[in-house]
């Protein structure tokens, strides 16, 4: 059992009851989820009981699981009657940034959104860190995104450059990533170096046709105005008016690293994101993400945006597999 909140057990604290109105039913409805599964959430995390009333929720527990059940409640009834959709992991997530800081404004994170020109659904930062990430890439020439897997790193980026595209206020994205070997050996791959390294692009595809239709951008690509290559052909260019995003820059030398940097040219923004625990250079090898934000990290124009595993917004057993792997490298 896990929980943010004390147990209703726990023999400390006073038992509390407070009520959470909701004038729509409609929105009540929406909230709790299908089967009520954000109440039994909120429930197991904060060692709560909730019930229905004729006016709306009625939260008994100890008095501070209580407050922040009420509190909980009402920033989610507010997001819920300005339209959003509220799922399982966006309570649990919630839970946890309001069980560190009780001052935080939910709202402030769905103000924050990407809207790509095309895209039915909008996209938000699921947490504080992201929605920090999204302001600094808009204010900052090169912006570092340096964490676990599933923190949103390489998509939100990806959002941004089809944004800056869209909008004209860049030319071309640029998407590339070095071609280190995790564990397989490209020779055994069909096909000249373009197509060997391909495998290594995928991630990069799924990203950018999630943001756009698979026709258009295909014909993206065709064009030139998405270039997806390996960062070995970025070699002797000078990248002007683009948005270049260099992903799993873990796997990048200390000459590959400042290789991208110094194509930068201007009217561009460079977003490089990477995962220092996810190595896979020859052992020896100094990764050159680490070696960059060990060096750069007081360089004007440039910011360092560090996410940890509350920043997960995949399933949350990846975040607590993350945790404890975390552990055991102690």
């Amino acid at each position: 059992m896990s929980g943010y909140g004390r147990r209703a057990s726990d023999p400390k604290g006073a038992t509390k009851e407070m009520e959470v109105a909701f004038p729509q039913s409609s929105v009540m409805q929406a909230l709790v989820g299908d089967a009520d599964e954000n109440l039994r959430t909120i429930e197991r995390e904060l060692g709560l009981k909730i019930g229905r009333n004729p006016t709306g929720l009625t939260l008994i527990g100890q008095d501070t699981d209580v407050e922040l059940g009420h509190d909980l409640l009402v920033q989610l009834r507010g997001l819920v009657e300005q339209g959003e959709v509220i799922f399982k992991g966006d309570v649990e997530r919630a839970i946890k940034m309001l069980s560190g800081n009780r001052k935080l404004n939910l709202s402030d994170l769905f103000r924050d959104e990407i809207r790509v020109s095309g895209k039915r659904t909008k996209i938000v930062p699921k947490t504080f860190r992201q929605k920090s990430y999204i302001e600094e890439i808009k204010n900052h020439n090169v912006v570092f995104g340096v964490g676990p897997a599933g923190t949103g790193k390489t998509y939100l980026a990806m959002a941004m450059a089809v944004t800056a595209l869209l909008n004209k206020e860049v030319k071309r994205i640029v998407l590339c990533r070095p071609a280190v070997e995790a564990g397989e050996k490209l020779g055994f791959l069909p096909g000249d170096m373009a197509e060997k390294v391909n495998p290594y692009l995928r991630p990069l595809y799924d990203a950018l046709h999630d943001m756009v239709d698979f026709d258009r951008a295909k014909e993206m690509v065709e064009k030139g105005v998405v270039e997806v290559a390996p960062l070995a052909f970025m070699r002797g260019r000078t990248l002007s008016n683009a948005f270049v995003i260099l992903d799993e820059a873990q796997n990048t030398t200390s000459v590959q690293m400042k290789m991208l940097l110094t194509r930068i040219g201007f009217g561009s923004t460079c977003v490089i994101t990477g995962d220092v625990t996810q190595i896979d250079l020859p052992r020896g090898t100094q990764s050159g993400l680490n070696h960059a934000i060990k060096i750069l990290k007081d360089v004007k124009g440039i910011s360092i945006v560090h996410f940890t595993d509350e920043d997960v917004v995949r399933h949350p057993l990846v975040s607590r597999i993350i945790q404890a792997y975390d552990r055991d490298e102690v």
